[in-house]
């Protein structure tokens, strides 16, 4: 599974647990989900910017 895969996860998991009620185990997902989906976002923007200079590309 992928980062965003589990970021979702998390989010999920924080949206069910604050809707019982559990709002520490809410905010500790929601981290989780907000500091994996920080990560995919700094990796995809690395990516996107190295794709758009052609670094890697097989001529």
């Amino acid at each position: 599974m992928d980062l965003l895969t589990w970021s979702i996860i998390a989010l999920v998991i924080a949206i069910i647990a604050g809707a019982l009620g559990f709002s520490g185990v809410a905010r500790g997902a929601s981290t989780i989900a907000f500091v994996l989906f920080g990560i995919f976002l700094a990796i995809a923007l690395i990516m996107f910017v190295l794709i758009a200079l052609g670094v890697g590309i097989a001529l």
